[in-house]
């Protein structure tokens, strides 16, 4: 299933709020150094200059976390029925999206650690609808590994390649190099059952579109490093621990005036 994003739905200015792991939010290390991610070969587009922030525990690569600082509310939830990168009921009361790169790292750590607990605490429960975004940052790898994400989609199989991808993300680390027959290999390993058919899907250009459809609104919010995340309108910057997930979903529950 391929459709291009709608623009974002700006909702009532509630907070100015970045979660972030324990007190390192505040202790911050602001680098002077502008990274300019168009100009590097990770690069997808050209894009502006993103300001790097540094941590005591890293968690992000390249974050920028301008919808945060401006306390806008945005509403970036889709809720279409039937979509493949979306788990959960499209009337959940909270939605979840989520913006990710196959080749990042800290995704990879996300989606193999913290993701398997939202979505047994609160996806299979009704209370969290969970919306995948490509967000490719690091080269044309990342582009066709998006890609691929979507053709396994089409076969019912998004999440079983999204989980075989980062699962060797995970053991492989860093920027893993997924040329097309790796592309290929991990659609076998997540069940993909017409593997000549998503072989031809990785060069159909409504899927590509999609992608960048995905990519250029994660920069219209502002965000330029993955993983991010909008827990409702609440940002979550990085690979966060899942005591911040459950911190920001839990807000908005209640805000609903959910009883858990």
């Amino acid at each position: 299933m391929t459709e291009s994003a709608d623009a974002p739905r700006y909702t009532k200015a509630r907070r100015n709020r970045t979660f972030a792991l324990g007190a390192a939010a505040g202790a911050a290390l602001m680098l002077g150094a502008n990274l300019a991610i168009g100009a590097t070969a990770n690069s997808v587009s050209p894009q502006p200059a993103a300001t790097v922030t540094v941590t005591a525990t890293p968690q992000q690569n390249q974050p920028s976390d301008s919808a945060a600082q401006q306390g806008i509310g945005i509403d970036m939830s889709r809720r279409i029925d039937g979509d493949p990168t979306a788990m959960g009921p499209a009337d959940a009361p909270v939605v979840m999206v989520a913006y990710a790169d196959y080749r990042c790292p800290f995704c990879s750590l996300f989606e193999q650690q913290t993701l398997p607990t939202i979505a047994a605490e609160f996806v299979a429960k009704g209370l969290v609808r969970y919306e995948f975004r490509d967000m490719p940052l690091f080269g044309q790898q990342s582009v066709d590994a998006a890609v691929a994400g979507r053709a396994a989609g089409n076969q019912g199989k998004f999440w079983e390649f999204m989980s075989a991808v980062s699962a060797n993300g995970v053991v492989e680390g860093g920027h893993p190099d997924l040329p097309r027959e790796r592309l290929i290999g991990f659609a076998e390993v997540a069940g993909v059952p017409d593997i000549a058919q998503f072989t031809a899907d990785l060069d159909d250009p409504a899927l590509l579109a999609a992608v960048r459809a995905d990519l250029a609104e994660g920069q219209k919010i502002g965000f330029s490093g993955v993983p991010a995340f909008l827990v409702g309108d609440i940002p979550v910057i990085g690979a966060q621990p899942a005591d911040v997930f459950r911190q920001a979903i839990n807000q908005e529950l209640d805000q609903a005036g959910i009883v858990r």
